[in-house]
């Protein structure tokens, strides 16, 4: 029998725990959607193509303890979203056929350096910049389908105690059947994909110290405290 030998030992896979269980999802590849909720200072936003955007599975860590404040920004912001977490490949997926391709849902947070996002946007440049960085996705556990079905309710972000997001998943310009679909006219999905479905308004900046309180309706709930300031390197 033929073993693979590697150059170096590859890493274990990105894992997130799967609520009333204890097996883990393994996580493949991170697709995250932009501009899915309709921001009161957003013009001609309604049913336009949706942008879509990629964090690497390493960005992905359970949401406990301490959000890392990275490098490079002067504005770390936070926006709250509901994690769509899939059990089966495909491609070309029928709308009315792609929540059965749905193995779960979480919790999830978009950590983001908003400066450095508005810089690529003005320079006509992408935003991975922006939205990498190690912890950039913290989650919840997932809540399998068979155990809570498809969610219908709100999702939430507060800081120190105080609301700055909130809305219903209703209000999403494209629902998760639509974002599935469209993501599978582009590229096959696999099992172990995550699609962060985007964050309402009231993004907003947080600064060292900072206790973040968020949740969905029948998902989960996440608490964590941002830590110090990353250095930035010279």
């Amino acid at each position: 029998m033929n073993m693979t030998e590697y150059v170096f030992t590859p890493d274990l896979p990105v894992t997130l725990p799967v609520v009333g269980s204890e097996q883990r999802f393994p996580v493949g590849r991170v697709f995250c959607v932009g501009r899915n909720y309709p921001w009161p200072d957003a013009v001609g936003q309604s049913r336009q193509p949706p942008v879509f955007f990629m964090k690497p599975a390493s960005s992905v860590v359970d949401a406990v303890g301490e959000v890392a404040f990275p490098s490079l920004t002067e504005d770390f912001a936070h926006e709250i979203e509901l994690v769509v977490a899939i059990g089966e490949g495909g491609a070309n997926i029928p709308e009315n056929e792609a929540l059965a391709y749905v193995w779960g849902y979480a919790a999830g947070l978009d950590l983001t350096r908003r400066d450095v996002q508005r810089t690529a946007k003005s320079n006509g440049l992408p935003w991975e910049g922006a939205k990498v960085f190690d912890g950039a996705a913290p989650m919840t556990a997932i809540v399998p389908v068979t155990r809570a079905g498809h969610p219908e309710g709100e999702l939430w972000l507060n800081v120190n105690g105080q609301e700055r997001q909130r809305d219903s998943l209703d209000s999403q310009i494209w629902s998760v059947a639509e974002v599935i679909s469209r993501i599978s006219r582009s590229v096959a999905l696999r099992a172990g994909d995550l699609i962060m479905t985007g964050s309402p308004s009231g993004v907003d900046g947080l600064q060292p110290g900072d206790l973040i309180s968020a949740g969905i309706d029948g998902i989960g709930q996440l608490e964590m405290r941002v830590g110090p300031r990353a250095l930035t390197p010279q």
